[in-house]
């Protein structure tokens, strides 16, 4: 007899943890193709593992799983980056480089706000009475001037002790060059105080530029002890669940990395959900043939926009995190990590709002996250939110919000929308839900015009893709301030980033700062380097993808001789040649004039620093068949009727109601209309017409202007 068996181990789960949601995405093969199943959770901020839990229990039954059936686990989270907000990290002491210690404090040595005289500047992680100079001395060419006082750090071990310090970050003067007394350092504490969580700035960030430099290694210090307790506790539990498989953790320049890695660096987790967020629109945009997209996700606690080129993010080392003041640049802690460019304003459907000084309603960028939450969630919030106003305003189904998990209560709702903005304004009615709507869309849209202009975009050329809990409640209305004209709300839009994380290859990226004239560059030394530079990425990525192909992206960063800014140029693949060196000014003079308008033909060229990229293959389409053949269009009946608020009429309007598993290939829908789904609902502005595409992903498409 012939037994047939179903293959063990071959779902691919992934979860994404966000302030107010943890979502979550299975997908498995079935003898159709591959299926997927979707779960959202409230995010238990005191274990956020119990959410994750939870999540990944719904999902398996819904799927008809057991843990034995799941072959790959990927995680992202937003722990690292609450802590640097909510400062809730470790007690951190840094060690530098004497007549160094106040570099974290005096940071650029300019002001972000010229003219304001009350300027709040970021406060250091590290407190001045926890940052010990130690004398030691390297140059810039890795010349020890002056050895390291091994004694002096000795001498700080009962200063740690007594100060009860958790973790420790090592920054010293030209470290990224020649990293051996960072290293003799943590050889010395290791040596005395064993359980002590250290963070070289060699490792976490060997490039020029110490400000950043040491602002990462604090950061990643800061971050260390709650991350690397959190890590070891999920992959406990997710071991006694019998889910014994390889759990890889999202990195906020969109690839995967092993979970020993991530706790050795978990400043790399920081925007590690909308990375994944910003993946899925990728897929999406190359699916659909969309050249230039903004990406919009919008959760519980913020939204995040991305601009998106021939299927590729916008990427940078460069990042900012908890900004004293909202979008201005230098207001924050610095970090110097591979990320995905985007903007992120405190604009969630938790926001809270109210009406400031100057009686005007302002919204975010603080949020009642999922404990208490939203006044409607019935767990004693009592400010009015955004997914209050929605309520009221018709946009989300009271009793099917989150898959019916969560039964809203619009009572509530309209109680906190009256009393912190109703009364005090003279607001009545449904104005003071309006109002709240109507500024965070605006605050999104201000936000998309500015970082689409500063990088010489125009944003109404480009299709927006909407995901997040949110984002489809409010992209209609985004999309007519910033005259963009098609709206595409892929499947699953709901918890968008989780799926995201399954698109995401295996991925590390290993810098270097080498200050080299091109003039005297030997292409023996560059090749050398990069060697170098690829070892130390393989030893990252290979682990968690043994025999598999692996693909290598190589970049330097070049300035004419005394300038401050660099440009990256990329290096072609294999071995450089000298002809390839010798093209080298010419690609840099002409990316120059690009950005700049003129090239300085006569001025000396230099390099600082070296990046090399390794990762798996990354297939813009895999995820499921292509899409199959639009059936003729057909105009399905409503499954329902809602009041919902219509911004042209003015008021409310009787809209009809669509649930989006129900509506077939090739349906076609007239706004306004809201169509409902477990994780989210699209709302259809009367300017739009919205289809379903043959891969069930809606379209949105502008009828009228």
């Amino acid at each position: 007899m012939n037994v047939t068996t179903k293959p063990a181990r071959q779902g691919r789960l992934a979860v994404d943890i966000g302030g107010t949601f943890t979502d979550v995405a299975l997908e498995f093969a079935e003898a159709s193709g591959t299926a997927r199943v979707t779960a959202k959770v409230l995010t238990t901020p005191r274990s956020p593992e119990e959410g994750v839990m939870r999540g990944v229990a719904e999902a398996l039954q819904q799927a008809g799983l057991t843990a034995a059936d799941i072959g790959v686990i990927i995680h992202g989270t937003t722990l690292a980056t609450n802590a640097l907000i909510e400062r809730k990290g470790a007690k951190t002491a840094f060690i530098t480089t004497e007549g160094f210690r106040d570099v974290l404090e005096t940071g650029y040595e300019k002001r972000f706000e010229h003219y304001d005289v009350n300027i709040d500047k970021p406060t250091p992680l590290v407190a001045r009475p926890h940052r010990f100079p130690v004398p030691e001395r390297m140059s810039a060419r890795g010349e020890v001037l002056l050895p390291l006082d091994e004694d002096a750090v000795r001498g700080l071990v009962p200063v740690l002790e007594g100060q009860e310090i958790a973790s420790v970050a090592v920054g010293y003067l030209h470290s990224y060059v020649d990293d051996r007394h960072e290293r003799r350092t943590r050889d010395i504490l290791t040596a005395a105080m064993p359980n002590l969580s250290i963070t070289l700035s060699a490792e976490v960030g060997p490039e020029i530029r110490e400000y950043e430099r040491f602002s990462t290694a604090c950061a990643n210090a800061y971050v260390q002890p709650l991350m690397s307790r959190y890590l070891r506790r999920l992959a406990e539990l997710l071991a006694a669940e019998g889910l014994a498989c390889p759990l890889f953790l999202m990195m906020s320049g969109g690839g995967l990395t092993t979970l020993d890695t991530a706790t050795r660096f978990p400043i790399r987790l920081v925007e590690s959900g909308p990375a994944g967020g910003a993946i899925l629109a990728s897929h999406v945009a190359a699916q659909g043939g969309f050249s230039e997209v903004v990406a919009f996700d919008m959760g519980g606690t913020t939204a995040k926009l991305c601009l998106i080129t021939d299927s590729t993010p916008e990427k940078s080392r460069r990042f900012e995190v908890a900004r004293m003041y909202r979008d201005l640049k230098g207001s924050g802690l610095p970090l110097r990590i591979p990320v995905i460019e985007m903007v992120e304003i405190g604009a969630g459907g938790g926001s809270i709002a109210r009406v400031d000084a100057m009686r005007r309603i302002a919204v975010g960028p603080d949020s009642a996250g999922s404990e208490p939450g939203p006044a409607c969630y019935k767990r004693g919030g009592k400010t009015a939110t955004v997914t209050d106003a929605n309520l009221v305003l018709g946009k989300i189904h009271a009793d099917r919000f989150a898959g019916g998990q969560i039964a809203l209560d619009p009572g509530l709702a309209a109680a906190a929308l009256r009393d912190n903005v109703g009364v005090p304004l003279g607001l009545e009615g449904i104005w003071a839900a309006a109002g709240i709507v109507e500024i965070v869309e605006e605050n999104m849209a201000n936000a998309a015009r500015v970082h689409a202009i500063e990088r010489g975009k125009v944003i109404s050329r480009h299709t927006m893709i909407a995901f997040g809990g949110g984002a489809p409640l409010h992209a209609g209305r985004l999309a007519d301030k910033l005259g963009i004209d098609r709206v595409v709300v892929p499947l699953g839009a709901g918890v968008g980033s989780a799926i995201g994380f399954l698109r995401a290859p295996i991925s590390y990226e290993v810098v270097r700062s080498r200050h080299i004239l091109l003039d005297d560059l030997k292409v023996e030394t560059a090749n050398a380097l990069l060697a170098e530079m690829r070892e130390a990425a393989e030893a990252v990525v290979r682990p968690g993808a043994p025999g598999a192909a692996l693909e290598e992206a190589r970049s330097v960063e070049m300035r004419y001789v005394g300038q401050g800014h660099e440009l990256p140029i990329p290096l072609p693949a294999g071995a450089l040649t000298p002809s390839d060196m010798a093209g080298l000014k010419g690609q840099y003079e002409a990316r120059y004039a690009e950005q700049y308008g003129l090239s300085v033909p006569d001025m000396p060229v230099e390099i600082l620093t070296w990046s090399t990229t390794l990762s798996t293959p990354q297939q813009l389409h895999q995820g499921g068949p292509p899409s199959p053949a639009v059936p003729a269009a057909s105009t399905p009946d409503p499954s329902g009727w809602r009041d919902l608020f219509d911004t042209q009429a003015g008021g409310m309007v009787r809209t009809a109601v669509f649930w989006r598993p129900d509506l077939p290939l090739g349906a076609v829908l007239r706004g306004p209309a809201v169509i409902m789904e477990n994780e989210t609902a699209t709302v259809v502005p009367a300017t739009f017409d919205a289809a379903i595409d043959g891969s069930g992903t809606i379209i949105l498409e502008r009828r009228e202007r």
